[in-house]
Protein backbone atom coordinates (compact mmCIF):
# COMPACT_ATOMS: atom_id res chain seq x y z
CA UNK A 1 0.00 0.00 0.00
CA UNK A 2 0.92 3.66 -0.22
CA UNK A 3 1.88 4.76 3.30
CA UNK A 4 2.48 8.34 4.44
CA UNK A 5 4.81 8.54 7.46
CA UNK A 6 5.31 11.73 9.45
CA UNK A 7 8.22 12.12 11.89
CA UNK A 8 9.24 14.95 14.19
CA UNK A 9 12.93 14.45 13.28
CA UNK A 10 14.93 13.29 10.28
CA UNK A 11 15.62 9.63 11.15
CA UNK A 12 19.39 9.66 10.66
CA UNK A 13 21.98 9.54 12.22
CA UNK A 14 20.73 7.16 14.89
CA UNK A 15 21.70 9.11 18.02
CA UNK A 16 18.17 9.35 19.48
CA UNK A 17 15.67 6.66 20.37
CA UNK A 18 12.85 7.97 18.17
CA UNK A 19 15.20 8.09 15.17
CA UNK A 20 16.39 4.53 15.78
CA UNK A 21 12.80 3.26 16.03
CA UNK A 22 11.67 5.16 12.93
CA UNK A 23 14.66 4.06 10.86
CA UNK A 24 14.19 0.34 11.49
CA UNK A 25 10.44 0.60 10.94
CA UNK A 26 11.04 2.36 7.62
CA UNK A 27 13.53 -0.33 6.56
CA UNK A 28 10.97 -3.05 7.27
CA UNK A 29 7.89 -1.31 5.86
CA UNK A 30 9.67 -0.28 2.66
CA UNK A 31 10.03 -3.94 1.69
CA UNK A 32 6.28 -4.24 1.10
CA UNK A 33 4.93 -0.70 0.88
CA UNK A 34 5.49 2.58 -0.90
CA UNK A 35 6.66 5.10 1.69
CA UNK A 36 5.98 8.83 1.42
CA UNK A 37 8.09 10.28 4.21
CA UNK A 38 7.56 13.71 5.77
CA UNK A 39 10.17 14.83 8.31
CA UNK A 40 10.18 17.92 10.50
CA UNK A 41 13.60 19.23 11.46
CA UNK A 42 15.43 22.10 13.14
CA UNK A 43 18.51 21.47 11.01
CA UNK A 44 18.60 20.21 7.43
CA UNK A 45 20.25 16.77 7.11
CA UNK A 46 23.51 16.33 5.26
CA UNK A 47 23.53 14.84 1.79
CA UNK A 48 25.12 11.71 3.25
CA UNK A 49 22.30 11.32 5.79
CA UNK A 50 19.63 11.96 3.12
CA UNK A 51 21.19 9.22 1.01
CA UNK A 52 20.71 6.76 3.88
CA UNK A 53 16.95 7.40 3.92
CA UNK A 54 16.02 8.27 0.33
CA UNK A 55 16.22 4.66 -1.00
CA UNK A 56 13.54 3.66 1.52
CA UNK A 57 10.96 6.12 0.13
CA UNK A 58 9.19 6.93 -3.10
CA UNK A 59 9.05 10.53 -1.87
CA UNK A 60 11.14 12.23 0.82
CA UNK A 61 10.02 15.63 2.14
CA UNK A 62 12.09 17.47 4.75
CA UNK A 63 10.54 20.56 6.35
CA UNK A 64 12.89 22.89 8.21
CA UNK A 65 10.97 24.60 11.00
CA UNK A 66 11.36 28.35 11.34
CA UNK A 67 13.00 29.38 14.64
CA UNK A 68 11.02 32.63 14.68
CA UNK A 69 7.74 30.78 14.19
CA UNK A 70 8.70 28.28 16.88
CA UNK A 71 9.26 31.12 19.33
CA UNK A 72 5.92 32.63 18.37
CA UNK A 73 4.15 29.30 18.81
CA UNK A 74 5.70 28.85 22.27
CA UNK A 75 4.45 32.31 23.26
CA UNK A 76 1.01 31.39 21.98
CA UNK A 77 1.19 28.13 23.98
CA UNK A 78 0.90 30.17 27.17
CA UNK A 79 -2.75 30.78 26.25
CA UNK A 80 -3.45 27.22 25.10
CA UNK A 81 -4.04 23.88 26.79
CA UNK A 82 -2.02 21.85 24.27
CA UNK A 83 1.48 20.64 25.22
CA UNK A 84 4.34 23.02 24.51
CA UNK A 85 6.02 20.44 22.27
CA UNK A 86 2.93 20.17 20.09
CA UNK A 87 3.10 23.93 19.53
CA UNK A 88 6.88 23.81 19.02
CA UNK A 89 6.62 21.30 16.17
CA UNK A 90 3.55 22.75 14.44
CA UNK A 91 3.70 25.43 11.76
CA UNK A 92 0.79 26.32 9.45
CA UNK A 93 2.99 26.70 6.37
CA UNK A 94 4.27 23.13 6.84
CA UNK A 95 0.74 21.89 7.53
CA UNK A 96 -0.42 23.28 4.17
CA UNK A 97 2.42 21.48 2.37
CA UNK A 98 1.65 18.19 4.08
CA UNK A 99 -2.03 18.63 3.25
CA UNK A 100 -1.12 19.10 -0.42
CA UNK A 101 1.06 15.98 -0.37
CA UNK A 102 -1.76 13.91 1.14
CA UNK A 103 -4.29 15.22 -1.38
CA UNK A 104 -1.92 14.59 -4.31
CA UNK A 105 -0.68 11.14 -3.30
CA UNK A 106 -3.87 9.78 -1.65
CA UNK A 107 -2.10 7.40 0.75
CA UNK A 108 -3.98 4.32 1.92
CA UNK A 109 -2.73 4.83 5.49
CA UNK A 110 -1.07 7.53 7.61
CA UNK A 111 1.48 6.68 10.30
CA UNK A 112 2.43 9.41 12.80
CA UNK A 113 5.26 9.00 15.30
CA UNK A 114 4.83 10.78 18.66
CA UNK A 115 1.91 13.01 19.66
CA UNK A 116 3.88 16.11 18.60
CA UNK A 117 3.15 15.29 14.92
CA UNK A 118 -0.55 14.59 15.25
CA UNK A 119 -1.87 18.11 14.59
CA UNK A 120 -0.68 17.78 10.98
CA UNK A 121 -2.82 14.73 10.18
CA UNK A 122 -5.51 14.31 12.85
CA UNK A 123 -8.34 15.70 10.70
CA UNK A 124 -7.79 13.47 7.67
CA UNK A 125 -10.63 10.97 7.96
CA UNK A 126 -10.59 9.61 4.40
CA UNK A 127 -7.97 7.00 5.31
CA UNK A 128 -7.10 5.08 8.51
CA UNK A 129 -4.33 6.44 10.70
CA UNK A 130 -1.93 4.95 13.24
CA UNK A 131 -0.38 6.89 16.11
CA UNK A 132 2.82 5.58 17.63
CA UNK A 133 2.87 7.14 21.09
CA UNK A 134 6.29 5.50 21.48
CA UNK A 135 6.53 6.51 25.18
CA UNK A 136 4.05 7.77 27.75
CA UNK A 137 5.48 11.27 27.58
CA UNK A 138 3.27 12.56 30.39
CA UNK A 139 5.06 10.32 32.90
CA UNK A 140 8.43 11.16 31.40
CA UNK A 141 7.88 14.84 32.20
CA UNK A 142 6.24 14.13 35.54
CA UNK A 143 9.38 12.30 36.70
CA UNK A 144 11.55 15.22 35.66
CA UNK A 145 9.86 17.59 38.09
CA UNK A 146 11.81 16.13 41.04
CA UNK A 147 15.15 17.27 39.61
CA UNK A 148 13.93 20.57 38.12
CA UNK A 149 14.03 23.94 39.83
CA UNK A 150 12.45 27.37 39.53
CA UNK A 151 10.64 28.30 36.32
CA UNK A 152 11.88 25.11 34.68
CA UNK A 153 10.12 23.03 37.34
CA UNK A 154 6.88 24.93 36.71
CA UNK A 155 7.11 24.42 32.94
CA UNK A 156 7.97 20.72 33.21
CA UNK A 157 5.07 20.15 35.62
CA UNK A 158 2.72 22.08 33.32
CA UNK A 159 3.87 20.08 30.29
CA UNK A 160 3.22 16.81 32.15
CA UNK A 161 -0.32 17.92 32.98
CA UNK A 162 -1.00 19.01 29.41
CA UNK A 163 0.37 15.75 28.02
CA UNK A 164 -1.96 13.67 30.19
CA UNK A 165 -4.95 15.46 28.67
CA UNK A 166 -3.61 15.58 25.11
CA UNK A 167 -2.52 11.92 24.96
CA UNK A 168 -6.06 11.05 26.02
CA UNK A 169 -7.75 13.50 23.63
CA UNK A 170 -5.76 12.62 20.51
CA UNK A 171 -6.45 8.90 20.94
CA UNK A 172 -9.89 9.23 19.32
CA UNK A 173 -8.53 10.82 16.13
CA UNK A 174 -6.62 7.64 15.23
CA UNK A 175 -7.90 4.17 14.39
CA UNK A 176 -4.75 2.35 15.55
CA UNK A 177 -2.28 3.02 18.35
CA UNK A 178 1.10 1.61 19.35
CA UNK A 179 3.54 2.11 22.21
CA UNK A 180 6.93 0.74 23.23
CA UNK A 181 6.08 -1.21 26.41
CA UNK A 182 3.17 -2.42 28.53
CA UNK A 183 4.45 -0.17 31.33
CA UNK A 184 3.96 2.87 29.08
CA UNK A 185 0.62 1.57 27.80
CA UNK A 186 -0.75 1.66 31.34
CA UNK A 187 0.21 5.34 31.59
CA UNK A 188 -2.04 6.45 28.71
CA UNK A 189 -5.23 7.50 30.48
CA UNK A 190 -7.89 6.58 27.95
CA UNK A 191 -10.77 4.20 28.57
CA UNK A 192 -9.74 2.11 25.52
CA UNK A 193 -6.01 1.99 26.26
CA UNK A 194 -6.10 -1.82 26.29
CA UNK A 195 -6.47 -1.65 22.51
CA UNK A 196 -3.01 -0.04 22.18
CA UNK A 197 -0.56 -2.47 20.58
CA UNK A 198 2.79 -2.90 22.33
CA UNK A 199 5.56 -2.62 19.73
CA UNK A 200 8.98 -2.86 21.42
CA UNK A 201 12.25 -1.77 19.88
CA UNK A 202 14.72 -4.34 18.70
CA UNK A 203 18.45 -4.78 18.23
CA UNK A 204 20.54 -5.33 15.13
CA UNK A 205 22.11 -8.54 16.45
CA UNK A 206 24.68 -8.79 13.64
CA UNK A 207 25.89 -5.24 14.34
CA UNK A 208 25.79 -5.35 18.14
CA UNK A 209 27.75 -8.54 18.60
CA UNK A 210 30.74 -8.96 20.95
CA UNK A 211 34.17 -8.72 19.39
CA UNK A 212 36.46 -11.72 19.51
CA UNK A 213 39.12 -9.33 20.78
CA UNK A 214 36.96 -7.79 23.51
CA UNK A 215 38.92 -9.30 26.39
CA UNK A 216 41.22 -6.27 26.41
CA UNK A 217 39.22 -4.05 28.78
CA UNK A 218 40.44 -0.50 29.26
CA UNK A 219 37.64 0.74 31.52
CA UNK A 220 35.67 -0.83 34.33
CA UNK A 221 32.22 0.77 33.99
CA UNK A 222 30.33 2.37 31.13
CA UNK A 223 27.11 4.31 30.60
CA UNK A 224 25.98 5.37 27.13
CA UNK A 225 23.21 7.44 25.57
CA UNK A 226 22.38 10.80 24.07
CA UNK A 227 23.42 13.12 26.87
CA UNK A 228 21.19 15.86 25.51
CA UNK A 229 18.27 13.79 26.83
CA UNK A 230 17.69 14.91 30.42
CA UNK A 231 17.11 11.45 31.98
CA UNK A 232 20.47 10.33 30.52
CA UNK A 233 22.28 13.40 31.85
CA UNK A 234 20.66 12.87 35.25
CA UNK A 235 21.88 9.27 35.31
CA UNK A 236 25.42 10.26 34.28
CA UNK A 237 25.67 13.01 36.90
CA UNK A 238 24.28 10.66 39.54
CA UNK A 239 26.92 8.05 38.68
CA UNK A 240 29.81 10.49 38.85
CA UNK A 241 28.74 12.44 41.93
CA UNK A 242 27.06 9.79 44.09
CA UNK A 243 28.17 6.30 43.08
CA UNK A 244 31.80 6.69 42.00
CA UNK A 245 32.93 8.24 45.33
CA UNK A 246 31.44 5.22 47.14
CA UNK A 247 33.24 2.84 44.78
CA UNK A 248 36.51 4.73 45.13
CA UNK A 249 36.35 4.21 48.89
CA UNK A 250 36.69 0.50 48.08
CA UNK A 251 39.08 0.77 45.12
CA UNK A 252 40.51 4.11 43.98
CA UNK A 253 41.49 2.70 40.57
CA UNK A 254 37.92 2.05 39.31
CA UNK A 255 37.23 3.88 36.04
CA UNK A 256 34.03 5.07 34.35
CA UNK A 257 33.28 6.03 30.74
CA UNK A 258 30.30 8.22 29.82
CA UNK A 259 29.79 7.85 26.06
CA UNK A 260 27.21 9.67 23.97
CA UNK A 261 26.37 12.77 21.99
CA UNK A 262 25.93 16.34 23.29
CA UNK A 263 27.24 16.17 26.87
CA UNK A 264 26.57 19.40 28.78
CA UNK A 265 29.34 21.67 30.04
CA UNK A 266 28.45 20.53 33.54
CA UNK A 267 29.04 16.91 32.56
CA UNK A 268 32.24 17.68 30.66
CA UNK A 269 33.62 19.55 33.68
CA UNK A 270 33.48 16.32 35.71
CA UNK A 271 35.87 14.43 33.43
CA UNK A 272 39.11 13.28 35.06
CA UNK A 273 41.77 10.61 34.82
CA UNK A 274 39.23 8.15 36.24
CA UNK A 275 36.11 9.47 34.45
CA UNK A 276 36.11 9.76 30.65
CA UNK A 277 33.36 11.77 28.92
CA UNK A 278 33.68 11.00 25.21
CA UNK A 279 30.91 12.97 23.53
CA UNK A 280 29.80 11.58 20.16
CA UNK A 281 31.65 8.44 19.05
CA UNK A 282 31.57 7.05 15.51
CA UNK A 283 31.20 3.44 16.64
CA UNK A 284 29.69 2.86 20.09
CA UNK A 285 30.66 -0.81 19.87
CA UNK A 286 34.27 0.15 20.53
CA UNK A 287 33.22 1.64 23.87
CA UNK A 288 31.10 -1.40 24.74
CA UNK A 289 33.97 -3.76 23.92
CA UNK A 290 36.39 -1.81 26.11
CA UNK A 291 34.23 -2.04 29.28
CA UNK A 292 33.67 -4.71 31.91
CA UNK A 293 30.21 -3.65 33.18
CA UNK A 294 27.37 -1.57 31.76
CA UNK A 295 25.41 0.62 34.19
CA UNK A 296 22.00 2.11 33.38
CA UNK A 297 20.96 3.94 36.58
CA UNK A 298 17.80 5.45 35.07
CA UNK A 299 15.82 7.47 37.60
CA UNK A 300 13.70 9.39 35.07
CA UNK A 301 12.19 8.82 31.65
CA UNK A 302 9.88 6.24 30.16
CA UNK A 303 9.99 3.69 27.38
CA UNK A 304 12.40 0.90 26.59
CA UNK A 305 16.09 1.72 26.99
CA UNK A 306 17.89 1.04 23.70
CA UNK A 307 21.21 1.39 25.49
CA UNK A 308 20.36 -1.67 27.61
CA UNK A 309 19.29 -3.71 24.59
CA UNK A 310 22.53 -2.89 22.80
CA UNK A 311 24.78 -3.52 25.80
CA UNK A 312 23.12 -6.85 26.55
CA UNK A 313 23.42 -7.85 22.89
CA UNK A 314 27.15 -7.07 23.19
CA UNK A 315 27.27 -9.65 26.02
CA UNK A 316 28.01 -7.02 28.65
CA UNK A 317 26.88 -7.72 32.22
CA UNK A 318 24.37 -4.98 33.04
CA UNK A 319 23.06 -3.32 36.18
CA UNK A 320 19.95 -1.14 36.06
CA UNK A 321 16.98 0.20 38.03
CA UNK A 322 13.49 -1.27 38.48
CA UNK A 323 12.20 1.67 36.39
CA UNK A 324 14.20 0.58 33.33
CA UNK A 325 13.68 -3.14 33.85
CA UNK A 326 9.90 -2.85 34.19
CA UNK A 327 9.81 -2.18 30.44
CA UNK A 328 12.57 -4.67 29.57
CA UNK A 329 11.14 -7.52 31.69
CA UNK A 330 14.47 -9.27 32.23
CA UNK A 331 14.98 -11.55 35.25
CA UNK A 332 17.07 -10.12 38.09
CA UNK A 333 20.27 -12.11 38.75
CA UNK A 334 19.75 -14.16 35.56
CA UNK A 335 19.78 -11.71 32.64
CA UNK A 336 21.00 -8.63 34.53
CA UNK A 337 21.12 -7.15 38.02
CA UNK A 338 18.47 -4.73 39.32
CA UNK A 339 19.59 -2.59 42.24
CA UNK A 340 17.36 -1.06 44.92
CA UNK A 341 19.56 1.65 46.44
CA UNK A 342 23.05 3.14 46.22
CA UNK A 343 24.68 0.65 48.60
CA UNK A 344 23.12 -2.25 46.71
CA UNK A 345 24.49 -0.85 43.42
CA UNK A 346 28.00 -0.60 44.89
CA UNK A 347 27.77 -4.18 46.17
CA UNK A 348 26.70 -5.50 42.76
CA UNK A 349 29.42 -3.58 40.94
CA UNK A 350 32.16 -4.84 43.25
CA UNK A 351 30.91 -8.41 42.97
CA UNK A 352 31.10 -8.31 39.18
CA UNK A 353 34.45 -6.50 39.09
CA UNK A 354 35.93 -9.17 41.35
CA UNK A 355 34.51 -12.14 39.41
CA UNK A 356 35.24 -12.58 35.71
CA UNK A 357 33.20 -15.79 35.81
CA UNK A 358 30.10 -13.94 37.09
CA UNK A 359 30.54 -11.32 34.37
CA UNK A 360 30.77 -14.00 31.69
CA UNK A 361 27.67 -15.87 32.90
CA UNK A 362 25.54 -12.73 33.25
CA UNK A 363 26.71 -11.36 29.89
CA UNK A 364 26.05 -14.66 28.10
CA UNK A 365 22.55 -14.86 29.58
CA UNK A 366 21.95 -11.23 28.63
CA UNK A 367 22.70 -11.78 24.94
CA UNK A 368 20.59 -14.94 24.85
CA UNK A 369 17.65 -13.01 26.39
CA UNK A 370 17.94 -10.24 23.80
CA UNK A 371 18.20 -12.67 20.89
CA UNK A 372 15.04 -14.43 22.04
CA UNK A 373 12.94 -11.35 22.80
CA UNK A 374 14.06 -8.22 20.95
CA UNK A 375 14.43 -8.66 17.22
CA UNK A 376 13.44 -5.80 14.90
CA UNK A 377 11.82 -8.34 12.62
CA UNK A 378 9.29 -9.51 15.23
CA UNK A 379 8.64 -5.95 16.48
CA UNK A 380 8.04 -4.57 13.00
CA UNK A 381 5.77 -7.46 12.11
CA UNK A 382 3.30 -6.06 14.67
CA UNK A 383 3.37 -2.65 12.96
CA UNK A 384 2.91 -4.30 9.55
CA UNK A 385 -0.16 -6.19 10.78
CA UNK A 386 -1.52 -3.10 12.50
CA UNK A 387 -1.52 -0.91 9.39
CA UNK A 388 -2.70 -3.62 6.97
CA UNK A 389 -5.60 -5.00 9.01
CA UNK A 390 -8.93 -3.50 8.04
Amino acid sequence: MKLLVILSRFPYPLEKGDKLRAYHQLVHLSHDHEIILCCLTDKLPSEEDRNKIAPLCSELHVFKLSKIKQLGRLCYAAFSSKPFQVHYFYQKSVARKIQQIIQRTAPAHIYAQLVRTTEYVKNFHEMPKTLDYMDALNKNYSRRTASSKGIRKFLVKEEAKRLVAYENLIFDYFENHSIISSQDKNLIYHEKRESISVVPNGVDFDYFTPSQESENKTTDLIFTGNMGYLPNEDAALYLIRSIMPMLWEVDQAITLTIAGATPSNELLSLASDRVKVTGWVNDIRDEFNSAKIFLAPMRQGTGLQNKLLEAMSMRLPCITTPLANNALKAIHNEHLHVYQDDKHLVTLVMHLLNSSESRLVLGTNARKFILENYSWQSANKIIHELITTE
